[in-house]
């Protein structure tokens, strides 16, 4: 299965983030999860998920509920993302194997990969290749989309080679991209660890490679698990597992999930939720964090804006500035960008009020060349 999450911020440009995964791991029992409703069949049996599923999840921010208080809003807006719920990927799906092709042309187009592992046992849940193991489990998944990126290069490479030989610039920074690229794949690493320069890595995102892709891993334990994994993930020896070997080939994150938890509590209200899991020993499933972890892996940061109308969390790319920032609201914003009002969100709670904040000297007027940080509350003047 592959699960695409699509994410709005500027004006006509959208992120996508993919979740892939073995068939059977508490794929769409995830997406079920995550989206609050039960669009995708949890079947077991492998490609029980074909046809794509659509659904919308929030991305869960607590800051919003305190800045609401403050200011007395009337709503909360917090941001979004589109799930995207497609077939799963088994074994020589580079050669074509069960829905390959059409799972490698979807995630081709993403941003970032979300694999979803499987870390829990239930003889009543068939594992397609008859036991449980995870590191099995990724490197199958590895393995198919670094074929695939070979193949990709070794095709791209013999037409690129001729357009060298005949003296075209391009074509001969794309093949020393592609030979330093190459190797490191047939070493059995992905593409996103090869030691390129900045120059490389621009050449690099024209080739569209699977591996280039910046990866979390989410560890799917059993319900009667969770507490004790998400209080020690070290201690579960099948998310440790995972943890280290993330860490070690990919630089990556791995955070612990309990999907059929979260899909059991689709038709609870959230005090109900709350109350659901606090029974359990936890205050969440791991699906929130999961969230949050995928967003700041599309490289987003968060800032916020308040007042009695409604108060709001707005998307921005890591770096953004002030002008970029507040054409997120409107392009009149960035083109008539005059300064921002800015205080951190953690100030603001503190003193409770802007009006505080400004008396003690945290409310900052900001220029064109200030870069917007994740939980500033910013007020933005312009003139058009």
């Amino acid at each position: 299965m592959f699960i695409g999450l699509q994410l709005w911020f500027f004006p006509g440009l959208m992120l996508q983030a993919g979740i892939v995964g073995l068939p059977n791991v508490g794929k769409s029992t995830l997406f079920n999860a995550v989206t609050r409703t039960r669009k995708a069949e949890a079947a077991n049996y492998p490609f029980c998920t074909i046809d794509p599923n659509l659904g919308v999840v929030t991305v869960p921010d607590e800051r919003l509920a305190v800045l609401s208080k403050i200011s007395k809003s009337q709503k909360l807006i917090p941001t979004a993302i589109e799930f995207v719920d497609i077939a799963g990927l088994v074994k020589g799906a580079s050669e074509g194997a069960g829905l390959g092709n059409k799972f490698l042309a979807n995630i081709r187009e993403v941003d970032a990969i979300v694999q979803v592992v499987r870390c829990f046992v239930d003889d009543d849940i068939i594992h397609e290749l008859g036991t449980v193991d995870p590191l099995r489990d990724i490197e199958i998944i590895n393995a198919e989309l670094m074929l695939a990126d070979l193949a990709s290069l070794e095709k791209r490479r013999v037409s690129r080679e001729k357009k060298a030989k005949s003296g075209d610039a391009e074509a001969k920074r794309e093949v020393a991209v592609m030979d330093k690229i190459i190797p490191h794949l047939d070493k059995a690493l992905p593409a996103l660890t090869c030691e390129l320069s900045k120059e490389d890595q621009e050449v690099m995102k024209d080739f569209f490679l699977l591996t280039s892709k910046p990866t979390i891993f989410a560890c799917n334990v059993a319900e009667s698990e969770l507490a004790a994994a998400l209080d020690d993930p070290d201690g579960h020896p099948l998310v440790s597992k995972v943890r280290k070997y993330a860490a070690e080939t990919h630089g990556a994150e791995a955070v612990v999930i309990s999907a059929r938890i979260e899909e059991e509590m689709i038709d609870l209200e959230p005090e109900e939720a709350a109350e659901f899991l606090a029974d359990m020993g936890v205050k969440d499933s791991g699906v929130s964090a999961l969230i949050r972890g995928v967003y700041h892996l599309l490289g987003l940061r968060t800032y916020l804006t308040t007042g009695e109308k409604e108060t709001r969390a707005w998307p921005i790319p890591a770096g953004a500035k002030a002008p970029q920032a507040a054409g997120v609201i409107h392009s009149d914003f960035e083109r008539g960008f005059i300064a921002a009002e800015v205080v951190a969100y953690d100030v603001l709670k503190e003193l409770g009020s802007y009006q505080a904040a400004k008396e003690a000297g945290k409310l900052r007027i900001e220029g064109k060349e200030y870069v917007v940080k994740d939980g500033d509350v910013v007020e933005f003047r312009f003139n058009v």
